[in-house]
């Protein structure tokens, strides 16, 4: 928690300063208010006492209250400012970090782990902050010096006070200790429900398809039950906390009246005025309302110690985020420096995923210079997809060198490595938009982009026809994940936004299997017409998508097992034969 309290900016450990002079103002108005009821209760027991005498301390006493209502406002306000900027700092930088993660990251904290630590665990952290900044410190200051002025009052009053407060202290500490396993517990319970619930939303028109409903619901009850329980037992053991506390607190009011009539019955009873009878009674009075504000602030820490377990479980949890960094890192060339232009080349290369015990891609080696297309074809599990994911590196190479217009791409800058691609992913992804914003989203750094552009860019792609179709156009709207889209409809929108940055290299990882065979075919055809300085790299599993390439990489279990072109590998290549083989007749293929 100290490791976050360390992300405060000086602004805000200002308003802290602020907060600390209204808190101790508060303090001292509430600790007033006994020396007036003090001396209110001798002008009532003096003879010749006036109302008006009584009133006038009474108005000191109204004072106070309100000097101290307006201080807890103003202290509260500047709490409230103080949490909400640390939160959006952590908010700011757990968004960055995973922003920066490589898919390793990613897949180690799961999303749904990362979607709660950026939100549940901030909120807890907020939460003590705005707390914590009104009570830990108001608190201690409260219980010293209360105890202060009333510790020369009387041993017996003050031994009841250190009993009641003692035992508050084992009370607590019983208390958080039972509770404490359990906050750690519930954060991932809360990881695992979210998960459950993200994967319903996510796959409901599989669930519906097949009558999963219920399936579904038991893992999200078996999920909900679990937290519930947790929480259950959290709440049930902190439900002791407040009656106790009450408990205390009335105890501590009768043990001070016992002791006080006692005293009072043993002093003497003769003597004038200013008797020591009516000192006693004045004294037991403000025992009493000293001892209670000792008593509340005890009960103010409680409070604290209740949430602080679970809120530095989630601080635990967002340094966990910050502190991890990618496993790439960023290098410093901006490649205007690069020799060559539109190049893909692998030199003997390996790759191993970091909880796998053998190599996923071994040993390859091509080269792809500028205009040609490469496709990559080979059974389900070949390391096709794996392979490209090297060259934006979305993994870093276990051994051997990808490079990029002749750079290791190790050296690029992201940035300056992902500007020379366009990357269409195997599930295309829409966001929430219309499709204006959808095409030109990848064109930072490019300029801004006309309506012709990502015109040409969509009739490039195929998608123009159906763009013009939609009352708006560019402008219709697409909901998230492009849900009101058909699946060759988003393929071929993805194929738009990688063309409009005009990159020197596309890379299409099994970017074609929504569309039908003629769409497939004119696509590839206007590609090969307008980019024909492009360099392609094609991910496929249908032999007609390939079939023109310049190479085709034929993989089986990450190693190339077949390279050259498809009247090379017919000729050649069983592998290869047996794909072809499996979706065409020979008629076709010749």
């Amino acid at each position: 928690m100290l490791k976050i309290l360390k992300k405060l900016t000086k602004k805000e450990l200002r308003y802290i300063g602020i907060s600390l002079i209204f808190i101790v103002t508060q303090v001292y108005l509430d600790l007033k208010l006994p020396d007036y009821m003090s001396k209110v209760t001798k002008l009532i027991q003096e003879k010749g006492t006036t109302v008006s005498q009584i009133f006038d301390e009474g108005r000191w006493m109204v004072l106070c209250a309100f000097g101290s209502l307006v201080a807890a406002v103003i202290v509260g306000y500047f709490a409230a400012k103080v949490a909400a900027g640390l939160s959006r700092t952590l908010r700011h930088e757990v968004y960055h970090q995973v922003s920066e993660y490589s898919m390793a990251e990613i897949n180690q904290f799961s999303t749904a782990s990362l979607i709660t630590r950026s939100t549940n665990d901030i909120t807890q952290v907020q939460m003590i902050v705005a707390m914590g900044l009104q009570l830990v410190i108001k608190a201690p200051i409260t219980a010293v010096w209360a105890i202060m002025k009333i510790a020369n009052k009387s041993w017996e009053w003050t031994t009841v006070l250190g009993v009641a407060v003692l035992f508050i202290l084992v009370m607590i500490g019983i208390i958080v200790t039972l509770a404490m396993p359990r906050f750690k517990i519930i954060q991932k319970l809360t990881d695992k429900l979210n998960s459950v619930t993200r994967e319903n939303l996510t796959g409901i028109r599989v669930v519906r398809a097949y009558n999963a409903q219920k399936y579904q619901t038991d893992k999200f009850e078996k999920a909900n039950d679990d937290i519930t329980a947790t929480n259950l037992f959290i709440q049930r053991a902190m439900a002791f906390m407040m009656p106790m506390m009450s408990m205390v607190s009335s105890g501590l009011s009768v043990a001070v009246y016992l002791i006080g009539a006692n005293i009072i019955k043993a002093a003497d009873l003769g003597t004038p005025a200013n008797s020591p009878r009516i000192n006693l009674f004045s004294d037991m009075v403000v025992f009493t309302s000293y001892g209670m504000q000792v008593v509340m602030a005890f009960m103010m820490l409680t409070m604290i110690f209740i949430m602080f377990p679970r809120a530095n479980v989630s601080a635990g949890r967002i340094n966990e985020v910050i502190d991890t960094a990618s496993s790439i890192k960023d290098g410093t060339k901006d490649g205007s420096a690069a020799k060559e232009v539109g190049t893909v080349e692998f030199k003997n290369v390996y790759f191993q995923y970091a909880d796998a015990s053998e190599h996923v891609i071994e040993g390859v080696s091509f080269k792809a210079n500028k205009g040609e297309t490469v496709a990559f074809i080979g059974s389900t599990g070949s390391g096709k997809s794996t392979l490209i994911n090297l060259i934006p590196r979305y993994y870093d190479v276990t051994a051997g060198q990808v490079l990029v217009d002749g750079v290791n791409v190790k050296e690029y800058t992201e940035q300056a490595l992902h500007d020379k691609m366009g990357f269409i992913p195997q599930k295309p992804v829409m966001f929430n938009g219309t499709i204006r914003s959808n095409l030109a989203f990848g064109t930072n750094g490019h300029g801004d982009l006309t309506d012709e552009d990502l015109m040409s860019a969509a009739r490039i792609a195929q998608a123009e026809e159906f763009i013009s179709k939609k009352e708006d156009g560019l402008d219709s709207e697409i909901s998230q994940g492009g849900l009101n889209l058909s699946g060759g409809q988003k393929q071929r929108l993805a194929i738009a936004r990688a063309i409009a940055r005009r990159p020197e290299i596309l890379v299409f990882d099994d970017s074609f299997s929504a569309l039908d065979y003629k769409t497939d075919r004119v696509l590839r055809d206007t590609l090969k017409r307008e980019t024909a300085d492009t360099t392609k790299l094609i991910v496929a599993q249908r032999i007609g998508t390939i079939i023109d390439a310049d190479q085709i990489i034929v993989l089986d279990k990450g190693k190339v097992v077949g390279h050259g072109t498809h009247d090379d590998l017919m000729a050649s290549n069983e592998v290869y034969q047996e794909i072809a083989y499996s979706q065409l007749s020979k008629e076709e293929l010749a």
